[in-house]
């Protein structure tokens, strides 16, 4: 039997970091609230909520993951459709309606007596965002510790990335103006796309094609993107902290208000991980595509989702908050799913005939 794969240090430990990260910007918050203020009013225009600090911060952790992404993997994207399809369907059909869907029933149902009307409105719309962002670099890990099929994941993250260009802004529109009261303006959602996603998407893509040609794939991926990989954790851990200390007041003064964010979040991440798999099992795909299927359509990707939560609310947002909390639980979470497919494998294994194309 092949020994359980391990994830590298900071993934495995990326909860402790959040933690750590949430202790030092509170900290920071309660202890220099006149610095706190002068970052958090730094911003691209009066009222754009869009804070320059963060926003740099935000680019510097999404541009190398957008590095891993080969967009030539689509042309092969016809020859497993079927778990392909399942994973698209959930993803963008499924999961951020039922995620509003829970959002909805937990805040301004069964919490609203804790929360209040105005926050349950935040942290309806953080919980959407976070649902309407399919996850992108943490999935190579997640489909790694699952031994899923690489070849899959890639051209999953691939199309996904250009469905996001085009549904993502319109999805949470639509379902944060439907199932709260916030009033979302759609151009501002334009700028989160472009700035978050267009921008070092396109930036990486070019970075990619050039390296590759000039040194090529070995190189690439073996030499330059590990050599990335530091800023994109100092980004993402600078960006938690900015975030936290901006969060300081809401946090120490609604700490139950991080529980109750995370179980909404919780129970999403479970149904759609049970609905995808079970799904590939009905329709017979083979495990090393079921598995990692099962992982993308739980997982988020959250760097997306926490700023556009800032662009649209602001840092200091319930929104802001929510996804956030989608950060601290995600680990742990994903960790348990990776251990329930490896565990579960021979599911796929039994009447499956060997060779059998998905």
């Amino acid at each position: 039997m092949n020994e359980p794969k391990q994830m590298g240090f900071f993934e495995r430990t990326l909860t402790a970091w959040v933690g750590l990260c949430m202790a030092v910007g509170i900290a920071v918050g309660k202890l220099a609230p006149g610095v706190v203020d002068l970052l958090r009013r730094m911003e691209f225009g009066a009222e754009s909520h869009i804070n320059i600090p963060i926003a740099v911060l935000l680019w510097l952790m999404i541009y190398p993951m957008m590095l891993k992404v080969d967009f030539s993997s689509i042309l092969s994207v016809g020859r497993r459709p079927k778990g392909l399809l399942i994973t698209l369907l959930v993803n963008w059909l499924i999961k951020p309606f039922s995620m509003a869907a829970l959002g909805w029933l937990f805040f301004k149902g069964l919490f609203l007596p804790l929360i209040g009307p105005e926050l349950a409105d935040q942290y309806i719309a953080g919980v959407i965002i976070l649902a309407a962002a399919p996850c992108t670099a943490m999935v190579f890990v997640w489909s790694y510790l699952v031994d899923g099929d690489p070849a899959y994941t890639l051209v999953q993250v691939a199309l996904n990335d250009l469905i996001m260009l085009i549904a993502f802004a319109p999805i949470v529109k639509y379902l944060v103006s439907g199932a709260s009261s916030l009033t979302v303006p759609f151009i501002v959602l334009v700028y989160a796309v472009v700035i978050f996603i267009v921008i070092p998407l396109a930036a990486g893509a070019a970075t990619r094609s050039v390296l590759v040609r000039a040194h090529g794939k070995a190189w690439f991926e073996s030499v330059f993107l590990p050599k990335l990989h530091p800023v994109s954790v100092a980004a993402l851990l600078a960006t938690l902290v900015f975030i936290f200390a901006f969060q300081a007041e809401n946090i120490t003064g609604r700490f139950l208000h991080v529980l109750l964010i995370a179980v909404p979040i919780f129970i999403q991440v479970y149904f759609n991980a049970g609905l995808v798999y079970g799904l590939m099992r009905f329709f017979k795909v083979e495990f090393p595509v079921a598995a990692p299927g099962a992982l993308i359509g739980a997982s988020n990707f959250f760097e997306l989702a926490v700023a556009t939560a800032i662009a649209l609310f602001g840092p200091g947002s319930g929104a802001a908050l929510a996804t956030v909390v989608g950060v601290l639980v995600e680990v742990p979470v994903m960790l348990s799913v990776c251990s329930l497919c490896r565990r579960t494998r021979h599911w796929f294994e039994i009447g499956l005939p060997s060779g059998n194309a998905v």
